[in-house]
């Protein structure tokens, strides 16, 4: 009896998935069981993360891997948005030129651990891993097309 190898493009599929379900999930439970109100830069990464947790469990359920050209640009916008959140809580000269973010100010750090994780940190590695996923993704698909 042969046993069938698996294709890697359904394995970087779940991996993207699993991580936008992990990041919705965390994004959640900051602001509904621990009580941390986000910024209008972490509603803008929201925005951006949880769309990716249907896409892409669509993609992985019917095994659509064009959706890497997609999830690539997508992950790409959120993880530039991530990368400035980040560097306003930690960069002194961006902290300075950051614009007001409303009630709660996007300098804020709910949590710190490490001295360098935060919740942007956090959202910035789930925009990056499904980025590179992706990528490799949309590079397999192209060799295989």
């Amino acid at each position: 009896m042969q046993k069938k190898n698996k294709d890697p493009r359904e394995t970087l599929l779940f991996v993207s998935w699993a991580a936008s379900v992990v990041a919705m999930f965390g994004s959640l439970y900051f602001s509904e069981i621990r009580q941390y109100e986000p910024c209008l830069l972490c509603w803008y990464q929201r925005i951006l993360m949880y769309p990716f947790v249907i896409i892409l469990g669509i993609a992985v359920v019917r095994k659509d891997y064009r959706i890497g050209i997609y999830s690539m640009a997508l992950s790409a916008i959120g993880a530039c948005i991530s990368l400035y959140h980040y560097a306003i809580q930690k960069v002194a000269f961006f902290a300075d030129y950051a614009a007001s973010c409303g009630r709660v100010p996007c300098t804020g750090q709910y949590i710190n651990w490490l001295g360098f994780i935060t919740i942007p940190f956090l959202a910035l590695i789930a925009f990056l891993i499904i980025f590179i996923c992706s990528y490799f993704l949309w590079k397999k698909s192209k060799e295989e097309a």
